[in-house]
């Protein structure tokens, strides 16, 4: 998963000026197999009925990575778009793969802050054991869904993962917790304090 502006508690060299919107908005190229390049150019941009049609002519596994270890409901997930989400969900798509990173699609869909993703993937959990499961699942850099969620400054996504019983006092490789990687936003930090002051009791 690629987040541009990426920040995980530790200082970083200053990019030169525009380099952020470059990687941000550059035109994509999908490098993947032919019988799936329709799949991952409708998942990439978006078209659910591009989509439908592409899975309906699917030769491959719907959990067949096509970017960066990304699987279609990843980058679904990443760029918000609900409609495909719901419908590689309802095609069977799995919760719990991981791309190059570690990082499952909650992981992506907390980056962003589509909440209404977050819900949906929450919701299509099958038991609270695996709800658990996808909210302690750490990519790489140790981080859970709550840390992405942080970093990006999504009060509404933070508020409904600590609900669903994410961890806030989790760290990560740079002994960062959560609350420590909102930058601007005391509100989510001090929601995200007081769940660790309630969770350490």
């Amino acid at each position: 998963m690629a987040v541009p502006g990426r920040n995980n508690g530790v200082e970083e060299e200053e990019a030169g000026e525009g380099a952020l919107f470059e990687e941000a908005w550059g035109e994509p190229e999908l490098e993947v197999p032919p019988h799936l390049r329709d799949f991952a150019v409708a998942a990439q941009n978006g078209d659910v009925d591009a989509l439908r049609v592409a899975l309906d002519n699917l030769s491959g596994s719907i959990d067949e990575p096509l970017e960066d270890g990304d699987t279609a409901l990843h980058l679904c997930c990443l760029y918000g778009y609900l409609p495909c989400v719901k419908l590689l969900l309802e095609r069977g798509a799995s919760l719990e793969s991981k791309d190059e990173e570690g990082a499952i699609p909650l992981h992506d869909a907390c980056a962003g802050g589509f909440i209404e993703i977050v819900q949906l993937l929450l919701d299509s959990a099958s038991n609270p054991e695996d709800m658990k499961q996808m909210l302690e699942t750490v990519d790489s850099e140790n981080d859970t869904p709550l840390h992405h969620a942080a970093r990006g400054e999504h009060l509404d996504v933070v508020q409904l993962l600590l609900k669903a019983g994410a961890s806030p006092c989790k760290e990560n490789i740079y002994g960062k917790t959560p609350a420590e990687l909102c930058d601007q936003r005391a509100d989510i930090r001090g929601a995200l304090c007081a769940a660790s002051t309630s969770e350490r009791r």
